[in-house]
C-alpha cells in the first residue's frame, strides 16, 4: 500500500515538474493569431438596395372626360406603339365632327358658286371691252365727218355719248369682277376657318381613344370598363387609365450610403440580384449617380426637407442591366453590388491585421526612454497605421515588430499593402484585445488553437 502511495506521489511530482517547466518556457510570451502576406486579386464592392424599374415608363392618363367604353388590353399584355388600348364615350365629339364636315361641304359649294360668278364677271368685262372698242372706233370716224360738216351735231353727240357709256360700262364690269374675286377669297378664308375648327373637333374626338406611345408591357390598370374618368389631374384617382413600361431596357434603382458614393462612377460594372429570383445574378453597369442626398428615413431630398435633424443619408444610383430577363417585374426588391475598384495580383493582408499605434506611447511600452532635456510633457504625436510582423531575434525567439504600412484598395476581407511589407511576411491578425495591448519587440508565440490560411481571416 505504501509503495502505491509513493508511486502516486512520484507521478504527481513529475507532472508538477513538467508543468513548471512549461510555465517557465511560456512565461513572458503572448499568444497571437498569425497569417502571411500573399498576392491575390482584390475587388472593392459597394452595395445598395432598391427596386427594379424600367428605363422608360408612362402613366397613360385620361385626355377626355367620360365613361370608359372599352379596354382592349389587360395587365401583363404586350402592346405596340400606336395600338389602341382604351376608348371613352365620344357620341358628342363624333356629332360635332360630322356637323363640321357638313359645314365645310357647304362652304365648298359656296366657293364653287363664287368662282362661277367670278367667271361670269370676267366674261362681262371682256364683252364691255369689245363694246368700248367698237364705240371708240365709231366716235373716231364721226369726228372728221363732223368737222367737214357732213353729219349733224346731234349724230356726233350721240356717238360721243355712246363711247362714254361704254367706258363707264367697262368700269362697272371690272368692279363687279373685283367684287366676285373678293367674295371668292372671303369664302376660301371662311373655309380655312372651318377646316381649323374641324381639326380641333377631330382632336377632341381622337383624345377619346387611348393609344400606346411605345412598345411596352401593361403593368397596372386602375380603372374598369364603365367607370368615369377625368382629365388633367395627374396621379389622381380616375385620371390614369393604365401604366405602360418598356421592359426592353431595365434598371435597378438603388440607394448607396453617403460614405460610399464618392467611389461610385458611371460605367462601373455591377452584379444585380433580385429577391424574387434567388440564384440569378444579372450583369449591369452604372448609368446614373445622383447628386442630391436623400434622407434615409423618408426618402425625401435634403433640399426639400424642413427638418433640421441630422440623420443618415443615401444617394440614388441607377444600374442598367446588360441582359434583362422576362421574369423581371417593376418594383421587385433588388440588391446591386457595384465594383468600384479591381486590381489583380496585388500584395494584400487581412484587414483585421491593421492597427493604429502612437509611436511615442509604443516606445514607452517597450521600455525605451527617449532622451529629453526638459521635464515638460512631450507633444502628442500622430498615430501611425501599421501591422505587427513576426521576426526572430538573435536567440531565435519570435518577436512582434511594428511596421508602418500604407494601404490601397479594400476588398471584402483583405486590403492592399502598398509599402512596408513583402510577400511571405508573417503578421499578427489577432485576437483584437491582444493586439490593442501588444508592444513592439514583444515576445510572441503562435496560437495553434485556431489555424489560419494565408491571406485569410482568423
Amino acid at each position: 500500500m505504501k509503495k502505491i502511495i509513493l508511486l502516486i506521489l512520484a507521478g504527481v511530482a513529475v507532472v508538477g515538474l513538467v508543468a513548471l517547466f512549461i510555465y517557465r518556457q511560456q512565461a513572458g510570451y503572448t499568444k497571437v493569431l498569425t497569417a502571411k502576406v500573399a498576392r491575390q486579386d482584390l475587388v472593392t464592392v459597394v452595395s445598395g438596395t432598391g427596386q427594379i424599374k424600367p428605363k422608360t415608363f408612362a402613366n397613360l392618363g385620361a385626355t377626355s372626360f367620360g365613361r370608359v367604353t372599352h379596354l382592349y388590353v389587360k395587365e401583363g399584355d404586350m402592346v405596340k406603339a400606336g395600338q389602341t388600348v382604351a376608348s371613352i364615350e365620344h357620341v358628342q365629339q363624333e356629332a360635332t365632327v360630322s356637323g363640321q364636315k357638313a359645314n365645310i361641304a357647304a362652304f365648298k359649294t359656296d366657293i364653287d358658286a363664287d368662282i362661277a360668278a367670278e367667271k361670269t364677271a370676267e366674261a362681262n368685262v371682256a364683252k364691255a371691252k369689245a363694246d368700248l372698242e367698237q364705240k371708240r372706233l365709231d366716235w373716231e370716224r364721226e369726228q372728221p365727218l363732223y368737222k367737214a360738216g357732213i353729219v349733224a351735231k346731234s349724230d356726233f353727240d350721240a356717238k360721243k355719248a355712246a363711247y362714254d357709256t361704254a367706258v363707264a360700262s367697262l368700269d362697272q364690269t371690272v368692279a363687279a369682277l373685283n367684287q366676285a374675286k373678293a367674295n371668292t377669297a372671303s369664302a376660301r378664308g371662311h373655309l380655312e376657318t372651318q377646316v381649323a375648327t374641324l381639326r380641333s373637333n377631330q382632336n377632341a374626338l381622337d383624345l377619346t381613344i387611348a393609344v400606346a406611345p411605345f412598345d411596352a408591357v401593361v403593368t397596372n390598370m386602375p380603372v374598369r370598363e364603365g367607370e368615369t374618368v377625368v382629365e388633367g389631374i395627374q396621379n389622381a384617382e380616375g385620371s390614369t387609365l393604365m401604366t405602360l413600361a418598356d421592359m426592353s431596357v431595365v434598371t435597378a434603382e438603388v440607394k448607396v450610403d453617403e460614405t460610399d458614393i464618392v467611389n461610385v462612377q458611371i460605367g462601373q460594372p455591377a452584379d444585380v440580384t433580385v429577391d424574387a429570383l434567388p440564384g440569378k445574378v444579372f450583369k449591369g453597369h452604372v448609368t446614373l449617380v445622383g447628386d442630391q442626398a436623400l434622407l434615409r428615413s423618408t426618402g425625401m431630398a435634403t433640399s426639400t426637407s424642413t427638418s433640421g435633424t441630422e440623420e443618415a443619408k443615401d444617394f440614388k444610383v441607377v444600374v442598367t442591366l446588360d441582359a434583362p430577363s422576362s421574369d423581371l417585374r417593376p418594383g421587385l426588391s433588388t440588391t446591386a453590388k457595384i465594383t468600384t475598384a479591381h486590381k489583380p495580383n496585388v500584395l494584400s493582408l487581412p484587414i483585421q491585421a491593421l492597427t493604429m499605434v502612437d509611436p511615442k506611447a509604443d516606445t514607452a511600452k517597450s521600455g525605451v526612454q527617449a532622451a529629453s532635456t526638459s521635464s515638460a510633457p512631450a507633444a502628442k504625436s500622430t498615430p501611425v497605421q501599421g501591422v505587427y510582423v513576426l521576426d526572430k531575434d538573435k536567440s531565435g525567439k519570435l518577436r512582434a515588430k511594428f511596421v508602418p504600412v500604407t494601404t490601397g484598395i479594400t476588398g471584402t476581407t483583405d486590403i492592399e499593402a502598398l509599402t512596408g511589407l513583402k510577400e511571405g511576411d508573417e503578421i499578427v491578425i489577432g485576437p483584437y484585445k491582444t493586439m490593442r495591448g501588444l508592444k513592439s519587440n514583444a515576445l510572441v508565440k503562435r496560437d495553434t488553437a485556431k489555424p489560419t490560411t494565408p491571406g485569410g481571416s482568423s
